[in-house]
């Protein structure tokens, strides 16, 4: 049976990189993948952008109205006829932005067409809430792994700092991806609080 996977990390831990390696890996190995990200993702327009330099344009958008499942499926069979080989793996980055029941459908590809899901997002926003994808995802995911990354103390990062012009804020819509004005750090947990008591 395949397995929906779900790799997480606080921001900068290297997940877009280690998707686009993932895919390297599978074809290199002369297995096909599909790449896909939620539409709500602005950041690199229809690319997957690693912090190393790395990009890939993906495959498909998910919209928030899609099925998942639907919009794999069309683009396997689009995929499969064009190019004659099958579709071994389905991709998704900054897959905290799913809704749940598009992780329902990424549990449905994995399990019942035999397809395997790897699915990288961040866990929790700002705020440390978590996400609806990322809350699903712990829920339902065959497998957990936690990518990791270091705060600015050299302890490990587990929050997301969000600063707008510069400066760490707490208030705020849940989204709001990089950009002129918005940023984010990985933190600790003390540096975080720290950085909240402050404000």
């Amino acid at each position: 049976m395949s397995k929906l996977y779900f790799r997480y990390g606080a921001m900068n831990s290297g997940k877009s990189t280690a998707l686009l390696q993932a895919a390297f890996n599978y074809e290199e190995r002369s297995q096909h993948v599909l790449l896909a990200k939620p539409a709500i993702d602005l950041k690199g327009d229809r690319s997957i952008v690693s912090r190393l330099g790395v990009t890939r344009e993906v495959d498909f958008l998910v919209r928030p109205e899609d099925s998942l499942r639907e919009v794999f499926h069309e683009n396997r069979k689009r995929f499969e006829s064009e190019v004659g080989n099958k579709i071994a793996c389905l991709l998704i980055d900054e897959s905290q932005f799913l809704t749940e029941e598009q992780v329902n459908q990424a549990l449905e590809i994995a399990v019942l067409d035999g397809i395997p899901v790897l699915a990288y997002g961040i866990r929790t926003d700002f705020q440390t809430k978590s996400f609806p994808g990322s809350m699903r995802l712990l829920e339902i995911a065959h497998s957990l792994e936690e990518l990791k990354t270091i705060c600015r103390c050299g302890r490990k990062a587990m929050f997301n700092g969000r600063l707008v012009n510069g400066e760490f804020t707490f208030d705020g819509e849940q989204v709001a991806i990089d950009g002129d004005k918005v940023s984010y750090e990985s933190l600790c947990a003390s540096c975080y609080l720290e950085k909240k008591l402050k404000n």
